[in-house]
Formats: C-alpha cells, structure tokens, sequence
C-alpha cells in the first residue's frame, strides 16, 4: 500500500503558462480509452477491506463490484480483489492473503489500454521502463511501467471490453516529481498519453502542498487517461503530503468530510484554500492517504 506531503510568505504573483504541449508525434493514436478507466490501486490488510468499502462508498457515493478472490500478479499470491466505482473515481481494492510480490503495491494506478502490446511499445518508445512485462490475469493482461522520477503505473487490457459510465468529476493523479527530471517526465508522459498541458506556474504557493511560505512548479496535465497534477517538489515535504497519489473533486467539501468521519477516515489536515479550492487531506481506515478538494465557482 502506498502513502506519499508541503507554505507562509510575501504576496506573490503566479506565472501561468497555458500551453497546448501535445504529443510529439501527432499522428501516434492514443492508447488510452477514457478517465472513468483510470483506477488508484488501493492495498490494505484483508482484515481492513470491509471496512475501507464501506468508509469510501460513504463518502464519495456509488457501488463496488462482487469481491473475488485471484491471483493477478505473474508469480503465485492470493487477494481479494474489488473495483469500488463513485462518482468522483475509481478505487482499484486488493486485500493480499499472501505477501504482495515485488513491485506491486508500489504502482499507484492502473489505465486501460486499447491494445496491450501497442501500449508496452509506445511506453518504451516515449522513455518508460517496462518493469513488469506483460502478463495474463483471470480477464485480461497487464504490465507495469516506470516513468523518470520514479512513478510506477499498471497498463491493463480486459478480454471483454467494459463499459463504465464517465465519472461526475475526474480525479486528479498527484505526481510528486524532482525538479531534476520534471521536464523529462513531462516529455515522456504526454507522448506516451496524447496529453497536453493546460498551466505550467513556475512560482504558485506552496501552502497546496503544506509550505505556505515557499513557491514551487505546478503543472497541470489532461490526456484521454485523466487529469494529472505535477507538483515539483523539493522533497522537504511536510507530512501527509506526498503520501496522497488521488485527488478527488467533491460538490461540498464540509458535508463530504462530515461523511467521511462517521465512517472512520482521519482528517489529517484540515479543509483550508489553496488557490481556487477549498482543500483537506484524510486517511481512510486501512492506511490509503488522499487529497480532497472543493472548486470555487
């Protein structure tokens, strides 16, 4: 299961750059499918499942797919397995009976893909490295990718296509990525995605990752996968942040928080602004960290 947290100062004055960086190569197809495809994969102890279904049902709505029990990593383990679906995202659950094989449990989500073989090559290709080859699981195949900066994803591809309806509000993908190989990552990703970038603020406020008093880059990606949120930091990251790999957009940020506590998730930093959102960070029962935030109108 993966956890990953930042500011006080002078007024400042943001640099927005929208931009329209598309895929290097035009003419490349995407090999995405569609954002309500984009699933956090969440790992907590067996003991805690039950109880992470019915804490994040309650708080963000929606249904969860019948509990199986598989094998789906390409070496023997066991796990319960669940798709929990919401208006606001997509929760990918495993309860591993067994230890989790290396490097699952370190990927933070998994995207649909229209043809495996053709997304492990334009993955390749736009400078990803392949650290799970491509493997069969009980409905489909799946591979493991790692981008520059260390951000590990799971392709996926189903035998029978599935059909899921689009999502109220997308979620964000919150990457934390070195300033080191920021700009490489973003070659990378959105050649692989088909992506563009909507903002790149060389000099926002960092009080949206816990450091009122500091500035840092943030980048905002969209591609047929999703949104993605690049927050370029440091690493002197104050805890939980960093921790969260999902943020989820809501109507009413109180009333969603006053749900999620009657059903046990921890409000590790309270509902603040930051920018043009209302924004907390909570903990549900069983470990998983996520950010969630109301946009004003």
């Amino acid at each position: 299961m993966r956890n990953r947290t930042l500011i006080l100062a002078l007024p400042f004055i943001a640099v927005v750059t929208l931009a329209s960086s598309a895929v290097a190569n035009p003419s490349i197809s995407s090999v995405a499918v569609a954002p309500q495809y984009d699933t956090t994969h969440v790992y907590v102890a067996p003991e805690e499942v039950d109880k992470f279904v019915q804490a994040f049902l309650g708080t963000f709505g929606g249904k969860s797919t019948p509990q199986v029990v598989a094998t789906v990593t390409p070496t023997p383990s066991s796990t319960t397995s669940q798709l929990l679906q919401t208006p606001a995202g997509t929760v990918s659950l495993f309860g591993f009976k067994t230890p989790v094989p290396y490097p699952f449990g370190l990927e933070r989500n998994g995207y649909l893909v229209r043809d495996m073989d053709v997304a492990v090559k334009a993955a390749r290709d736009a400078g990803a490295s392949v650290i799970v080859t491509a493997f069969p699981d009980p409905i489909g195949r799946d591979a493991v990718i790692q981008w520059p900066g260390g951000l590990n994803m799971q392709l996926y591809w189903h035998t029978k296509h599935p059909d899921y309806k689009p999502l109220e509000t997308i979620p964000e993908n919150r990457a934390y990525v070195s300033p080191d190989v920021v700009d490489e990552f973003l070659k990378d990703f959105l050649t692989f995605s088909g992506g563009k970038i909507l903002a790149d603020e060389k000099n926002a406020s960092a009080a949206e990752i816990g450091m009122p008093d500091e500035k840092f880059r943030r980048v905002e990606v969209q591609s047929d996968f999703g949104r993605m949120l690049v927050l370029v930091s440091d690493g002197h990251l104050p805890y939980p942040y960093g921790y969260e790999t999902t943020g989820y957009e809501v109507q009413d940020l109180q009333e969603t928080l006053e749900k999620a506590e009657t059903f046990g998730v921890n409000i590790l930093v309270p509902p603040h602004r930051a920018r043009d959102r209302q924004t907390s960070i909570v903990q549900f029962p069983g470990g998983f960290i996520a950010e969630i935030h109301a946009v004003s109108k």
